[in-house]
């Protein structure tokens, strides 16, 4: 599924048809027979990823035990305990990235995830950079390089490319097989 498509549609609609979906779709959330068939496939100690609303980022995590329509987990990088809602396991693998479009200046809330390298601008016009530190309803708090806290609103941050993470990114691979000038181009 093409989430970030269906952001752009949703985007268009009024906040009554926002409404009227989100009725609907609580009540798939609620249904007894999907609620099951998650549950068939889960036992104790199986490992899996699931998706931290807070963190807008996919966790992965062992399941502890299963409960009516919720799971005990324990994540993998802190082992800390959490009770998650069955819909938040993802079974199927799915990519769970929004991505922006092209013409778009800023982030939207939806596009970031705690742990994310951005940038943005001060005040004074300098450009600063740091790491999402958490998810606020109109800003973003960023931890900057000299460790100072920053809100800043998601429409003027910018994301910021990681070598490290690069596998992450939308990269293609390569090498530089010689150079040439602006003479030799046709």
């Amino acid at each position: 599924m093409d989430y970030s498509r269906i952001l752009e549609e949703l985007a268009r609609a009024s906040l009554f048809d926002l409404y009227r979906l989100q009725v609907a779709m609580g009540h798939q959330l609620d249904d007894p027979g999907r609620i099951q068939e998650i549950k068939r496939q889960l036992e104790p100690g199986r490992e899996i990823t699931y998706f931290d609303d807070r963190a807008n980022k996919l966790v992965q995590a062992r399941v502890v035990s299963l409960q009516r329509t919720r799971l005990l987990v324990e994540n993998t990088h802190d082992h800390q305990r959490w009770s998650v809602p069955l819909c938040s396991v993802n079974l199927e693998g799915v990519d769970t990235d929004i991505r922006s479009p092209a013409n778009q200046e800023g982030l939207d809330k939806s596009q970031l995830k705690t742990g994310d390298q951005v940038g943005f601008r001060d005040r004074q016009n300098n450009e600063l950079y740091g790491q999402v530190i958490r998810l606020n309803r109109k800003t973003a708090t960023v931890l900057a390089g000299d460790d100072s806290k920053w809100r800043v609103a998601y429409s003027l941050l910018f994301p910021i490319l990681d070598s490290e993470r690069a596998g992450d990114q939308n990269l293609i691979e390569g090498q530089v097989v010689g150079s040439f000038d602006k003479e030799t181009i046709p």
